[in-house]
């Protein structure tokens, strides 16, 4: 698969121990976006943040929280993106879902 030029940037904000279905809620994301073809997808733990709750979430060894940040980010042509977004939405009870429009370069 090549893709270049302008595409969208999924980034999907939710807690490390979210879960759906009896499993994490970020294994069942990247499993959806694999399962919709959709170029790849990373997902990135956090060591500190907080969302809608203002509750601050950290990895300090002083406050173990067991809920860090987890973020999903993942690239493909607009209509592949916002094709699988109703998808995973049903899936997030709390989180943010974001798009942006980048300029891939290159991907093969």
């Amino acid at each position: 698969m090549k893709i270049e030029g302008e595409a969208l940037l999924l980034r999907i904000f939710i807690g490390e121990s979210d879960r759906v279905e009896g499993k994490l809620l970020y294994r069942k994301i990247v499993e959806i976006l694999r399962e919709n073809d959709i170029a790849g997808a990373t997902v990135i733990r956090g060591i500190m943040g907080y969302g809608a709750s203002s509750r601050i979430h950290t990895a300090s060894i002083l406050t173990l929280s067991g809920d860090l940040p987890v973020v999903i980010e993942a690239v493909d042509k607009e209509e592949k993106i916002k094709r699988v977004i109703p998808i995973i939405e049903k899936f997030i009870t709390k989180g943010l879902i974001t798009l942006e429009k980048v300029n891939v370069i290159k991907y093969i």
